[in-house]
């Protein structure tokens, strides 16, 4: 039976910060397997490529395609729930934000989410979002089987037990192996976490690294650049009852609006931008501030605004020796600004064939800059002194954020690189799922 599939011209996407977009020939939101099937004939038939999107919130261009572009949005459903097991089955197109909801009618919880839940499930593992905890791998490490639909039209189920190969590529996808159909999840009772953040010295935070990492489960800290200052958060499970001392007025209200409006008054007198980190230091994290909530409300916060980021993940042990050095670098060349803050955290090393954590604990350092009012701020000197940093370290760059990397940097970071790449030219041996990112990764 032809479903007479319609795709909608002359849409635009961009992705959230609005740093990357494109104008896909056509745009489609299928509600059904058979329907993506028929998507890629006619991509066949016209020998276009596809690519498919989530939430859009990656900040580099890996969803981008001016042929096809498939949004899973509508292929949303929780399919299954496993009590027993503590596992749960969902589309590949459910929202974090929503599934978090159900797990929670059900008492079940993700172990670990990233900063953001407005992204789907098939997204997530596509880009592989992390968030802090050494005794936690990046969130792809909670998937325990998928189902991929491949060029073929073929659906593949992968596990640890059937087709392993392919679920050790699929766990982080790139978008360019098929499409991501269900992800099953392994799940925790759900539980409740105590944030403390309180305010510390980047010196006093690398000299006990490992005291702060064995104190909490999910440690991270702040550097504000240009300066000592840290805040260092804990997170870690209570069974005290929700409680916050944050104040939501000064925190957004004040905080947000004052933050913006210096910034960006700070690209015409870019030296003010020492003095905005210190003020902001002193007014937001200069005293000890506690929350307690259900799991996700705690891991999740709010990205303020607009902004380009780089996040690379180093081998833990070089993280004190490469903090340092960008600290230096910013010290001596006077026409280097940073934004605050450098968030450090860290994660479990891992099997993923393409996971940053790849067989070594890491440390992921964060940095950032906003754009005031959606203003561009100059940042590449500070982007190439970063980069130049994590790559003397053995540093891996966060596949949903921008970075400088060709096919050479993948195959040296990357033992298993060659292995990922044949899964690739068997599953997609006409490439219909690459797109100007992916042909930086792999040729």
């Amino acid at each position: 039976v032809l479903l007479q599939v319609h795709g909608q011209g002359g849409f635009r996407f961009q992705n959230w910060a609005k740093t990357y977009g494109c104008s896909p020939e056509l745009y489609f939101q299928p509600t059904s397997v058979e329907e993506i099937r028929e998507i890629l004939d006619m991509a066949r038939q016209r020998n276009k490529r596809v690519k498919v999107v989530g939430g859009g919130h990656s900040p580099s261009d890996i969803a981008c395609t001016d042929d096809f572009m498939i949004q899973m949005g509508k292929m949303n459903q929780v399919l299954k729930v496993d009590k027993e097991k503590q596992q749960v089955t969902v589309e590949g197109g459910i929202l974090l934000s929503d599934l978090n909801v159900e797990l929670s009618k059900h008492g079940l919880a993700l172990a670990n989410l990233g900063a953001v839940s407005e992204v789907t499930a098939a997204g997530m593992i596509g880009t592989g979002t992390h968030n802090t905890g050494i005794k936690h791998g990046i969130l792809p490490t909670q998937v325990v089987a998928l189902t991929l639909l491949t060029a073929s039209g073929d659906i593949l189920a992968c596990s640890e037990a059937i087709n392993a190969d392919v679920f050790q590529a699929a766990r982080l996808h790139l978008g360019c192996l098929g499409i991501v159909l269900t992800v099953t999840f392994q799940c925790v009772p759900q539980f409740y976490l105590h944030e403390v953040a309180f305010p510390s010295t980047l010196t006093e935070v690398l000299d006990h690294l490992d005291d702060h990492l064995k104190r909490s489960q999910y440690m991270r800290f702040l550097w504000f650049p240009h300066s000592e200052n840290v805040s260092i958060i804990y997170q870690d499970h209570t069974t005290k009852p929700p409680s916050s001392s944050s104040s939501w007025l000064w925190d957004y209200a004040v905080g947000y609006y004052l933050l913006e409006f210096l910034l960006w008054i700070s690209t015409f007198v870019p030296s003010l931008v020492c003095w905005i980190n210190r003020c902001f230091f002193w007014l937001l994290f200069s005293s000890r501030v506690e929350n307690i909530a259900l799991s996700y409300k705690i891991f999740n916060y709010e990205c303020r605004f607009k902004q380009h980021v780089q996040d690379w993940a180093i081998p833990i042990e070089k993280t004190k020796e490469a903090l340092l050095e960008l600290k230096a670098a910013l010290e001596n060349n006077p026409k280097l600004v940073a934004h605050y803050p450098v968030e450090v955290r860290f994660a479990r090393g891992d099997e993923i064939w393409m996971s940053p954590c790849f067989q070594r604990d890491s440390c992921y350092m964060n940095i950032i800059m906003y754009r005031p009012y959606g203003k561009n701020v100059p940042h590449l000197n500070y982007w190439l002194t970063y980069e130049g940093i994590m790559k003397k370290h053995g540093g891996r760059p966060h596949w949903a954020k921008a970075h400088s990397c060709t096919q050479k940097d993948f195959e040296r970071m990357y033992p298993a690189f060659p292995r990922f790449c044949s899964v690739r030219e068997q599953l997609d041996p006409t490439g219909m799922f690459l797109n100007a990112y992916l042909e930086k990764v792999f040729y």
